[in-house]
């Protein structure tokens, strides 16, 4: 592919991520979710940048917005270019837009030179990943995945609406809900750019990476029961202290992550009955605990919890564990990550390889197709913000990576 066109789509690109930011539901911020008027003005805006790029246009039943490339072959299989159109409230402008116009670039190359590939590509703009409104993620890809549990049917937003209202209110039917899944045995592969969301691409000084896995993630709430007692009466040997029992804990989640090579967060903590004169009787805190490798992750965790209750007993504490969350990790296929790593040495790039700690919908179609996954160099690893960074020059380079990846893929 010509340098200079990929430049100049970088710019037209960076330009429709500053179009989307308009479409929010916060006049000083980026807000925009699931099913509400600012994500179908969205998919209205996309759809035409789609159109324009040469392809066919509709919203599927779970509000996905889909734009199709035809292959030379009608009965050809489907590479799946995707990532999410929706953000968190008060969002950065590139965490899953890019992915989609990056996508959509790509597609406009092939259409520009009349160019058909082995294979269709449908570009889609998932409409839920970032779980904001209703308080379950991947709602856009688990339809497409096919694994749509009738269950969230009942989840409600903070203004009480249910998610089934809302798809009435989107002018979707829920009972076509089915309609939105793909066939794996017509998909081709997967493949989602998207925003490093991390500082490592930065600190290599490199623009691109190969995305290895994506991790899988366990969540806990943790418990733990002492006895509560005057500040000033009870000595120090003979006290039942749950916070303190709790601040051991977490400075061995700490020790025994980096022993793993894991990462754990404890992001929430707590403790009663919360005066400034009393022990602390009862602590809680969570856990979040992470890694690429599903096995190294538990082993780390059991460690974790053999520690913690080593603790407990030394102190005369109890404690209790709640699994709030569990997801496994999922791999990015390997036939796909040699053609990734071709495509940056041919480029002249490193072909850095890294993992994921954040969740993509890439995790929702693994069960029905190969995947993988590019990242982005974002400015100073900030995601999840309004100081979301990246620069024309780097999108240039994910959009040449992206058409020397599709222009392989059909060899």
């Amino acid at each position: 592919m010509n340098e200079i066109d990929s430049n100049s789509l970088a710019k037209i690109v960076m330009n429709w991520c500053d179009q989307l930011t308009a479409i929010s539901s916060n006049p000083d911020n980026i807000s925009r979710f699931y099913l509400t008027p600012e994500h179908k003005r969205c998919n209205e805006q996309v759809a035409q940048w789609m159109q324009d790029a040469g392809m066919e246009t509709w919203v599927d039943a779970a509000g996905n917005l889909c734009g199709r490339y035809e292959a030379q072959d009608p009965c050809a299989k489907t590479l799946l270019l995707a990532s999410h159109l929706d953000t968190i409230p008060n969002a950065g402008a590139y965490d899953g837009i890019l992915g989609v116009l990056v996508a959509i670039a790509a597609v406009k190359i092939l259409n520009d030179s009349n160019t058909r590939l082995p294979f269709a590509i449908d570009v889609i703009g998932f409409g839920d990943e970032e779980g904001t409104r209703f308080g379950s993620t991947l709602l856009g890809s688990r339809a497409v995945a096919g694994t749509w549990n009738p269950d969230w049917w009942q989840l409600n937003d903070r203004n009480g609406v249910s998610l089934q209202q809302a798809f009435i209110d989107f002018g979707l039917s829920p009972d076509e809900i089915k309609n939105a899944a793909r066939a794996p045995d017509d998909i081709l592969a997967y493949l989602e750019v998207h925003i490093e969301q991390g500082p490592v691409l930065e600190d290599e000084n490199l623009a691109l990476g190969i995305v290895t896995s994506i991790a899988g993630a366990r969540r806990f709430s943790i418990d733990i029961s002492g006895y509560a007692g005057h500040a000033g009466t009870v000595p120090m040997n003979m006290r039942k202290d749950a916070l303190v029992g709790a601040a051991l804990g977490i400075v061995k989640i700490e020790t025994i992550a980096k022993e793993y090579n894991v990462v754990a967060t404890v992001g929430k903590i707590s403790c009663g009955p919360g005066a400034v004169n009393v022990i602390p009787g009862h602590a809680s805190f969570t856990i979040d605990i992470r890694s690429g490798d599903d096995q190294l992750r538990d082993q780390a965790l059991a460690k974790i919890q053999h520690e913690l209750d080593m603790i407990c007993v030394a102190r005369g504490l109890s404690v209790r564990w709640q699994e709030i969350h569990n997801a496994p990790a999922v791999v990015c296929a390997d036939w796909i990550q040699e053609l990734q790593t071709s495509v940056l040495c041919d480029m002249d790039v490193t072909p850095y390889k890294l993992m994921s700690g954040a969740g993509h919908d890439a995790m929702a179609l693994a069960d029905s197709c190969a995947v993988a996954m590019y990242f982005v160099r974002c400015k100073g690893g900030v995601s999840h913000h309004p100081d979301e960074s990246v620069t024309e020059a780097d999108v240039a380079l994910a959009i040449e990576a992206l058409s020397r990846t599709l222009e392989k893929l059909s060899q």
